[in-house]
């Protein structure tokens, strides 16, 4: 199975990196409609689009409003739209407001309620809150030979409450929006510093470990340096717009 990271940055787009965005093409699930979902339209391989949101902050949403351009001219025959059922006014009453995007794009709504759903390639998704201004869920995917984490969106904790929910993922997609030295700003915002989410991964015992809602500000390589938790956590991989892994 292949996870696509079509975005990996927080907040805005840059120069090397879209707003949170992850597909994986075979069974034609995405997790958040960031800037980065015009790239789903090159990978599709399924008549159905099954779109997660962990929550409806802009840089997650606002890539629902491209789907019209991921349809056009493509074999895509229906898409749905998984959120909290709360939170679907912000998108039905605001982001497709008349005033800012006339023609929404023909896309229905299933609620995540923090009941199990069942996902395309026989597997289960169980959802489980995080700790963010305004609300966010974390995602775990269960299939027969595969599981997938996605936590975005929170301040990662050595003790935090949503790493039994985690634990012993085959790959877990993380948000590390700050490098350490960032902690106060972490705690404002509802993000994540480096060495709290390596202590998150050892104790959820996850396979692999990829980090994702960097900050938009450092286009550079060296924004994270992955050698100074090697000794907590070392399978660590900060993936890049483009990249996909096999897990």
């Amino acid at each position: 199975m292949e996870i696509h990271f079509l975005g990996t940055t927080g907040y805005h787009p840059n120069r090397r990196r879209d707003t949170a965005c992850f597909m994986i093409p075979e069974h034609g699930i995405v997790l958040d409609a960031g800037t980065g979902i015009f790239r789903a339209r090159e990978l599709l391989q399924t008549p159905e689009l099954h779109i997660f949101l962990s929550h409806t902050h802009l840089d997650h949403v606002v890539g629902l409003t491209f789907l019209l351009d991921v349809m056009h001219q493509t074999q895509l025959e229906r898409v749905w739209v998984y959120c909290d059922p709360t939170k679907q006014a912000a998108i039905t009453e605001h982001l497709f407001n008349k005033n800012l995007f006339p023609v929404a794009p023909p896309f229905k709504f299933r609620p995540l309620d923090g009941r199990p759903v069942s996902v395309p390639g026989g597997g289960t998704l169980t959802t489980f809150p995080l700790q963010h201004p305004g609300g966010c869920l974390g995602f775990r995917f269960d299939w027969p030979q595969h599981s997938l984490a996605y936590v975005t969106d929170t301040t990662a904790e050595p003790n935090a409450n949503y790493i039994k929910s985690i634990s012993n993922v085959d790959a877990l997609i993380h948000e590390c929006y700050f490098p350490d030295g960032c902690e106060d700003q972490a705690r404002l915002t509802g993000h994540s510093c480096l060495t709290p989410v390596a202590h998150v991964a050892a104790r959820a015992q996850a396979k692999r470990t990829f980090l994702v809602h960097l900050s938009p500000l450092d286009e550079s390589d060296a924004l994270l340096d992955l050698s100074s938790v090697e000794a907590i956590y070392p399978g660590m991989h900060v993936p890049v717009d483009g990249e996909m892994t096999n897990i």
